[in-house]
């Protein structure tokens, strides 16, 4: 049975032979046109963004502001939110990743205030904005900052 194997009808091409002579329909210049860099051997090894020698768009446009390489990145969520885990819960980053909330891979969590929070809750988060703290021990709950 597997010495019958063969593929498709019409589903296999012969590769193209170029630059084996006239007869062949692409002899000569082997289908690369007539001088210039992309006929010469290596190929094309010019960056992506080389324009031919004109100043490239990556060099022309203004540099602007500043990244800064060691900044902190939070993921954010609204108190609203934790609704989800509903009163007197902990609410943590396991837990927030668990239900959904933040991706399993965030990081570092900040709640803000928008939304109205549930009844003794215990927040144990990375940061807290002044808004959301107050509407968390408001309603009953504490909050935990955890590194």
């Amino acid at each position: 049975m597997l010495d019958r194997l063969q593929p498709h009808p019409g589903s296999r091409r012969r590769p193209k032979r170029v630059g084996r002579g006239p007869g062949a329909g692409q002899g000569k210049t082997a289908g690369r046109g007539e001088k210039g860099q992309g006929k010469r051997s290596p190929g094309r090894e010019t960056p992506f963004q080389f324009e031919g020698g004109q100043m490239p768009l990556v060099r022309r446009l203004p540099k602007r502001g500043f990244h800064n390489l060691h900044r902190t990145e939070y993921h954010v969520l609204n108190v609203g939110a934790l609704s989800a885990f509903g009163d007197g819960a902990r609410v943590d980053p396991a837990g927030l990743a668990e239900r959904g909330l933040v991706p399993r891979r965030a990081g570092k969590v900040k709640i803000l205030g928008e939304g109205e929070a549930p009844k003794n809750l215990v927040v144990a988060v990375h940061r807290v904005s002044a808004g959301a703290r107050r509407k968390i021990e408001e309603a009953g709950g504490s909050v935990e900052l955890v590194e």
